[in-house]
């Protein structure tokens, strides 16, 4: 029913207008085609969406952000993924649920909303109940985001930057923190005051991310005292440690190493003392590359 959405694409802060439909690309790389490149029970997200069964993830090829740092760059660029039907999306998000999955993780979805609104209603219809998260690089249009509510229960967004001239420099996109606070603010709007049920996971509510990257603890301070003064308890703040460098940077060369155990405590530190309560903070050695996903296409 949204698919026309894509003759003109709007769907994400890039605005490329493109006629999706007629076989062009916008930003993302993406034309009307849905593509992924894994759909498997992912053991590595937060405790209360990951926990022991493990979170359904649909991982979408293409986005609208394009990090220069990013760990899933195959995807992100479009060069992995394979071609599924909206019919066909749907029957995974079914065979997600069947596998045990806690929840349906839609990971970088954004240029694909109204094929996943219809994938969902189709999967729906035919007894699907799983809670749907919505795994998102925070830079979303908030006319988007409109479009989901009553389809996503958990938003789980990143806040990546404070700093608009780091946002310009490392994801092309000085808008970033204009366009993020705007999303957070109506995920959050939808979903209210974080719950969850009696096993632990989340059932409704907004968590946001935020990894810290090598050199850049103050705009990370920066991003969780802003999260933490505007929403307070209301959401879960993650704080990650796992930013692992997969290329050789030749601008940014403070980006080809990993953050060092002082940078991180020094996050840490500061998150206590803005005092920040919800929150989950990685321990031990997270930045790793075995902890990137394989994109095999396996459940696709």
């Amino acid at each position: 029913m949204y698919e026309k959405l894509l003759e003109n694409c709007t769907l994400c802060p890039r605005e490329c207008k493109v006629n999706r439909l007629e076989g062009m690309r916008g930003y993302c790389g993406m034309d009307s085609r849905i593509r992924a490149a894994r759909a498997a029970l992912h053991m590595w997200e937060e405790p209360c969406i990951s926990g022991k069964k493990g979170s359904g993830a649909v991982f979408f090829s293409g986005c609208g952000l394009r990090c220069c740092f990013c760990q899933n760059r195959d995807i992100a660029i479009g060069d992995s993924g394979k071609e599924i039907t909206v019919q066909r999306l749907a029957d995974i998000f079914l065979e997600l649920e069947q596998k045990g999955a806690a929840n349906l993780n839609l990971v970088t979805g954004a240029h694909y909303v109204p094929q996943i609104i219809s994938a969902l209603e189709i999967a729906r219809r035919k007894g699907l109940m799983l809670p749907v998260v919505y795994n998102s690089s925070g830079y979303e249009n908030v006319e988007t985001l409109r479009l989901l509510e009553g389809y996503v229960d958990v938003y789980l967004p990143d806040m990546k930057y404070a700093n608009e001239k780091l946002a310009a420099a490392f994801s092309h996109a000085e808008d970033y923190p204009q366009k993020a606070r705007a999303a957070i603010a109506e995920m959050v709007r939808q979903t209210g005051p974080c719950q969850f049920v009696e096993d632990g996971y989340i059932r409704r509510g907004t968590i946001v991310r935020h990894l810290i990257l090598p050199g850049h603890t103050r705009n990370s301070l920066a991003v969780l005292k802003e999260l933490h003064e505007t929403y307070g308890n209301d959401i879960f703040i993650s704080v990650m440690n796992q930013y692992t460098p997969v290329f050789k940077q030749e601008k940014y060369q403070e980006l080809n190493r990993k953050v060092t155990r002082r940078e991180y405590e020094k996050v840490l530190d500061g998150a206590i003392a803005l005092g920040i309560e919800n929150g989950y903070f990685q321990d031990g050695e997270t930045a790793k590359e075995s902890f990137i996903p394989a994109f095999d296409y396996e459940g696709v």
